[in-house]
């Protein structure tokens, strides 16, 4: 009897049979992932590999295509499956604030929901985290759509010995958050870390409430909790505001509705080409014409294409700047690794902070 021949209560039993079989192969898949991460534990390699999710995706795609499945519905379905079995291997990671913010949601994100996300207090203390083994990844935000950098940051990645092994990128959506009861015209004083202050601009300046500094945007959601402040608000994540039994007053109050996040995951090894990579270097020239016109036209001349260029204080002698750039392509790939070798002459230091696979930008999807 061919399908189509067949009764609803027969497609629907056949349809039953499929998803025995489907919960037991996943089952096993898990199975196998988890032996994976125990190898990988005794020999010291990180849990995720992007260059083969790429390649595993990228299979699925064609067989989706050949099979004549939606192809795009097929990756976001192997996407969460991944995320799972990665679940059971043990994946650890570093973020700076409190539960609920945006660095944990990104980090749930990138790792999948079942990852163990680690509060650290300060960046400093997420940077440490990694460089001393305490958590295999960490994960710090590096630059926002409508605030830019954060110096410390790139300032952290001169101090301690840990690479980018990753990047992703979250929408960022922010709410005006107080205790249950509280209404807008209550509001005198809005707490938040001063970057999402400053995505908030707008919206804040017609409130004509005082703004105050803090160094969480989920922390000052549980300090208004843990001090019963009735006269002020936080400016966080939705899932701040349910994690803490509080009420939003106003949502999706940024500046921009395109307002991003960048995201650096961090470790102590190099990942290998994904096919889709991204390179960060740091250097420094000599303070002298032409030194960093030098230093960049090897890279120009070898077509490499720049997404990021930023300078930022040497801190050892006044007017003397570092240069963080990104550009496309892995450090280890011959075409790139001679630019690089080719640009050190005309650095007084260079460092390739790491190659990592492109992020592709994601709304909240937790």
């Amino acid at each position: 009897m061919s399908v189509d021949e067949m009764s609803t209560d027969e497609l629907r039993r056949k349809i039953d049979a499929l998803d025995e079989d489907l919960v037991r192969l996943l089952a096993e898949r898990v199975q196998v992932s988890q032996m994976i991460g125990e190898e990988k534990e005794r020999a010291g390699l990180p849990v995720l590999d992007a260059a083969r999710e790429h390649k595993v995706l990228e299979r699925v795609r064609a067989r989706a295509t050949a099979l004549g499945v939606d192809a795009h519905d097929m990756e976001r379905i192997y996407e969460r499956i991944m995320d799972a079995t990665k679940a059971v291997q043990r994946t650890t990671v570093a973020f700076q604030g409190e539960p609920g913010a945006f660095s944990e949601e990104a980090a749930l994100v990138y790792f999948g929901r079942a990852a163990a996300a680690l509060p650290c207090e300060s960046f400093d203390a997420v940077f440490t985290s990694v460089a001393e083994d305490r958590t295999r990844f960490g994960i710090v935000p590096v630059e926002n759509s409508s605030e830019g950098s954060i110096s410390r940051v790139y300032d952290l990645f001169l101090e301690h010995d840990v690479r980018v092994c990753g990047e992703t990128a979250l929408r960022i959506v922010h709410c005006l958050i107080a205790a249950p009861g509280v209404a807008m015209g209550q509001v005198h004083r809005v707490f938040s870390h001063p970057q999402a202050l400053g995505q908030c601009r707008a919206f804040l300046s017609h409130l004509g409430c005082e703004l105050v500094p803090t160094y969480d945007t989920a922390g000052s959601v549980k300090m208004l909790r843990d001090q019963g402040l009735m006269d002020a608000a936080a400016v966080a994540s939705s899932r701040a505001a349910e994690l803490y039994g509080m009420h939003i007053i106003a949502s999706g109050i940024e500046d921009s509705q395109n307002n991003y996040t960048r995201f650096f995951i961090l470790s102590k090894r190099n990942m290998p080409p994904s096919g889709e990579d991204k390179t960060s270097i740091v250097f420094s020239v000599k303070h002298e014409p032409g030194a960093l016109y030098e230093a960049l036209r090897v890279l120009a001349e070898r077509r490499l294409n720049l997404t990021k260029i930023e300078s930022r204080p040497t801190r050892q002698k006044p007017w003397e700047y570092n240069f963080y750039l990104d550009f496309e392509g892995h450090h280890k790939d011959p075409h790139f690794a001679q630019a690089l070798e080719e640009m050190a002459p005309h650095c007084l230091f260079l460092r390739v902070l790491g190659s990592y696979q492109k992020a592709k930008p994601v709304w909240k999807t937790l």
